[in-house]
């Protein structure tokens, strides 16, 4: 959608308007299907999410409260915490560091940690090889309730980058 809003900007056609709707839909739409009421503060700490991705609670609170100085930090605690108790978000804890970070991306999926960055893997084959792998290993399908897969790169192969 980027891209096509990046071309269709080049050919002088304003669409951000429409992008900007679909982004504020889809906030709204997530909070209110985890049948959560929607407030300003639970907006202003999705919109930051979506905007983020992966991120530890300093960046979140920071990125809240450039926006909005008024939501305290007792409040964006207490609606991370809903948000993960609604599978709006989830906590992805970094290997190396032990440092916590939520996840806009909620969906089955792996990551991959370059240093302090953290990437969505997404690949359906290793998911279906360890799924596999553990129903061979008499682990019923029906007792997996998501695989996610954390995968460290080589700090020698990173740092060449």
């Amino acid at each position: 959608m980027i891209l096509i809003a990046n071309y269709l900007h080049l050919q002088n056609i304003r669409i951000t308007f429409a992008a900007d709707n679909d982004a504020e839909m889809e906030t709204t739409d997530r909070i209110r299907e985890a049948g959560l009421k929607l407030t300003p503060q639970r907006k202003a700490v999705y919109e930051a999410m979506m905007e983020l991705r992966h991120a530890p609670i300093e960046a979140i609170i920071a990125k809240v409260q450039a926006k909005d100085k008024e939501i305290t930090l007792s409040t964006i605690y207490r609606i991370l915490d809903s948000f993960c108790k609604a599978n709006i978000l989830s906590l992805v804890c970094h290997p190396e560091t032990g440092k916590c970070n939520y996840d806009i991306t909620v969906r089955e999926h792996h990551h991959l940690f370059d240093g302090k960055q953290i990437v969505d893997y997404d690949d359906a084959e290793l998911t279906r090889l360890i799924r596999q792998y553990l129903e061979s290993h008499d682990i019923p399908a029906a007792d997996i309730e998501k695989i996610q897969v954390q995968i460290t790169l080589n700090k020698s192969l990173t740092n060449k980058k």
